[in-house]
């Protein structure tokens, strides 16, 4: 199984706001060898977090990010998407598509990460999924049934195939409009993702107004 990027030892000391003149290619975030697919309206920029629910950077990740999300202004989309690397990753994005197909996704996606790393559950098994599930409305069988769905499966095998294509090695992970790729350690820490994503957003708005 492939481990989790690491953050960094040392930041890279930025200020609470990051230019995108300041930004280094190699240094601060990795441009992506082949530009990727973004599935988002015209004139919107996405953002998609990649993540591994059992990624405890991902869950450290998890507070300065959606505290990011709520100033992000209205041309920016945020997609989220689970890492496929196999065994137990494979298992919890799973989960996720099924909970989205179900509708219940935005409500229990916190809470996933806090049964994993607070309250040490490994949501690993179908019944232990379908069990948690059933907090939020719908029954085990139904919960059952979307884990072993057709559409649930073909957006698993969608998201690593877009993985592939991003050539991710590990996880958290932010990508800038399919072509620019954050990490922990281009980024110095978990909490100057969010920055350097900010300004990458401002690159790219730039960019589209040359």
């Amino acid at each position: 199984m492939f481990k989790t990027l690491m953050v960094a030892m040392a930041g890279l000391g930025l200020s609470a706001a990051v230019s995108a003149q300041e930004l280094v290619e190699g240094q601060h975030y990795q441009l992506l060898e082949a530009p990727v697919e973004t599935y988002v309206e015209d004139g919107q920029i996405e953002v998609t977090e990649v993540f591994w629910f059992g990624c405890p950077h991902c869950y450290r990740l998890q507070e300065p990010v959606n505290d990011w999300y709520e100033t992000l202004e209205d041309d920016v989309s945020v997609e989220h998407m689970p890492a496929t690397m196999g065994g137990d990753w494979n298992t919890h994005a799973t989960a996720f598509y099924a909970a989205e197909s179900l509708g219940i996704r935005e409500e229990l996606h916190a809470d996933f990460f806090n049964a994993i790393h607070e309250d040490g559950r490994a949501l690993t098994e179908a019944d232990d999924i379908a069990t948690f599930f059933a907090d939020y409305g719908v029954t085990e069988e139904e919960a059952k049934q979307a884990l072993t769905a057709f559409n649930v499966r073909s957006e698993v095998n969608k998201a690593n195939s877009r993985m592939r294509e991003m050539r991710l090695m590990g996880v958290p992970a932010l990508v800038i409009d399919g072509r620019y790729l954050v990490t922990p350690s281009t980024a110095g820490s978990l909490d100057n993702m969010p920055l350097i994503a900010s300004a990458l957003i401002e690159q790219v708005r730039a960019e589209r107004t040359e």
